[in-house]
């Protein structure tokens, strides 16, 4: 059953619905990949003149979602994008026996759907919320005509947009020439830790996606992850401690991406 999209309205600010996701269309294939690393944070609207910034939150619409809502659905017409306020969703891709990958994790700061909005094509993904999402969504139209008004904006979304060009093609040289799991879920590890690295101590950063959601997105089975996990601890080559993921062994790590 669909979720149901939470409107929280600001003070004076018009009310205007959040159109509900649509039913995916059956064996309709993914248009194209997505993002696989998170945009720099606030970047839609980062150091942007403050009229600009006024006119785009004249038309944004804040929004809360739960666990586990659903955004927008593949294949379903765009309705506009969203820009995540708080919270986390993960954007998956699937096929027509029903297995699903997960493209990548949107942070907080990024905008969700920005492809298809632009494009007018179908969302290539489906975005579900990984807890709790305080967002803005922004319908398509005026979002399109805040673009021909606003030059610095629009040529901040041509930007993001060859970001995600880039990062879609470092994510499939990857995935095509990553041969085995092991060397996938190393260089997953490694990705995650590198995005959050710190300057003291080994590398760490939490992990709190299930074993189920990281092997969709290093396209293995989950009985497969628990395993190489599992290895990787009794090798010294990582430790978890509660969520906490530290590399204690980085080079070791490394040397599974050469094999």
């Amino acid at each position: 059953m669909t979720n149901r999209v939470q409107i929280v309205p600001k003070v004076k600010r018009r009310r205007k619905r959040v159109p509900a996701p649509q039913e995916t269309p059956s064996k309709l294939n993914p248009l194209h990949g997505y993002l696989t690393r998170p945009l720099l944070k606030d970047r839609l609207l980062l150091n942007l003149p403050q009229r600009v910034q006024d006119s785009f939150h004249a038309i944004s619409i804040p929004a809360a979602y739960n666990k586990g809502a659903i955004l927008f659905v593949e294949g379903q017409d765009p309705q506009g994008v969203f820009i995540l306020s708080h919270g986390r969703a993960k954007l998956t891709a699937s096929s027509a026996d029903g297995k699903s990958l997960i493209l990548r994790m949107a942070e907080p700061g990024e905008v969700v759907g920005l492809p298809g909005t632009i494009s007018g094509l179908a969302y290539a993904l489906t975005a579900e919320a990984l807890e709790a999402i305080q967002a803005e969504f922004v319908p398509r139209q005026p979002f399109l005509q805040f673009l021909r008004e606003h030059g610095e904006a629009a040529l901040r979304v041509a930007e993001i947009m060859t970001d995600i060009y880039h990062a879609t093609f470092q994510e499939v040289r990857n995935l095509g020439f990553s041969a085995s799991a092991p060397e996938k879920l190393a260089r997953f590890l490694l990705d995650l830790t590198a995005a959050r690295a710190e300057s003291n101590g080994p590398p760490r950063a939490a992990l709190t996606l299930t074993h189920e959601e990281i092997a969709e997105m290093i396209g293995a089975a989950r009985e497969t992850v628990s395993r190489l996990l599992a290895d990787f601890k009794r090798e010294r080559l990582i430790e978890l401690r509660g969520s906490m993921l530290v590399i204690s062994n980085k080079a070791g790590l490394e040397k599974l991406l050469s094999q």
